[in-house]
């Protein structure tokens, strides 16, 4: 815990992978819950809203100032979480200062150009915070697994992904990204509990079941990326997210500490306020 009593501390230095290190998603427990000590869900939640209230103050100095750029990408299997993290971690943040993209299969449009065309028009501009639901890093993972263009397209596409956020970077963007990682069992979990309830048959796509079936291969692609695309300019974070209580809460701890760090402040004012009155 830090000096107000807050647990997570840390976060962005445990589930960092370091730049020209080898990630090994099987040696990380999706379940675990290292930085909150014994607590558990019931008692995580006033640590929460602490975290929530604390990225709330940090936007709007991020808005206010118009000086710095903030990307989130967040990449994880079906299931992993990606819109309860968006919805429980920035619910609380004007929504003038911050966009969520997400991205889909490419439109006959966006294939008619580069992979990374539909891409850079989303990114954020000064003052704003944008977030990729999913992002350009399918354009080499899908693509990869089930084969869709051959691998003098893909292999070299690692290459302008890093390039593309080197530019993003050295142009004044501060990239965060994030993999939600969950084990295969919570995903099964999950899905049944998807097809248990028919008010989220709407979230289940029976072809979801065929990226399953490819379980191993996603895996061993998403090292892949995450090792040769991790760099202190643009740093991946692998967080454990079976425990979703436990998942939002390093992602709020990785983007308060990371809002920290630009040591932003409100722009100066050119007037004394004593001297304004504002008559009746």
């Amino acid at each position: 815990m830090n000096n107000l009593g807050m647990p997570v501390r840390g976060a962005r230095e445990r589930y960092l992978v370091r730049h020209g290190s080898r990630v090994d998603l099987g040696k990380i427990d999706a379940q675990e819950k290292a930085l909150f000590g014994d607590g558990g869900k019931q008692e995580h939640e006033p640590h929460f809203e602490r975290l929530r209230a604390e990225l709330q103050e940090l936007q709007k100095v991020l808005y206010a100032q118009n000086r710095h750029r903030v990307l989130v990408v967040l990449q994880a299997m079906d299931t992993g979480g990606k819109d309860g993290c968006i919805k429980n971690v920035f619910s609380r943040i004007d929504p003038q200062g911050i966009h969520v993209c997400s991205f889909k299969k490419p439109s006959e449009e966006e294939l008619a150009h580069d992979f990374l065309w539909r891409i850079h028009s989303k990114v954020p501009a000064n003052g704003q915070l944008v977030i990729f639901n999913r992002s350009h890093y399918e354009d080499i993972i899908a693509v990869r697994v089930k084969r869709i263009f051959a691998e003098d397209v893909w292999a070299r596409r690692y290459r302008h992904v890093v390039e593309f956020e080197r530019m993003l970077a050295e142009e004044g963007t501060t990239l965060v990204k994030i993999f939600l990682h969950i084990s295969k069992d919570e995903q099964k979990r999950r899905l049944e509990a998807r097809l248990a309830n028919p008010g989220k048959h709407w979230k289940v796509n029976p072809d979801d079941l065929k990226d399953r079936a490819l379980w191993g291969e996603f895996m061993q692609v998403y090292e892949d990326v995450i090792s040769r695309s991790s760099s202190p300019l643009a740093p991946w974070y692998v967080v454990p997210a079976n425990r979703k209580w436990y998942r939002d809460l390093c992602v709020a701890r990785i983007l308060v500490d990371t809002l920290k760090s630009l040591q932003m402040e409100f722009p100066p004012i050119t007037w004394d306020p004593t001297t304004i009155k504002v008559e009746d």
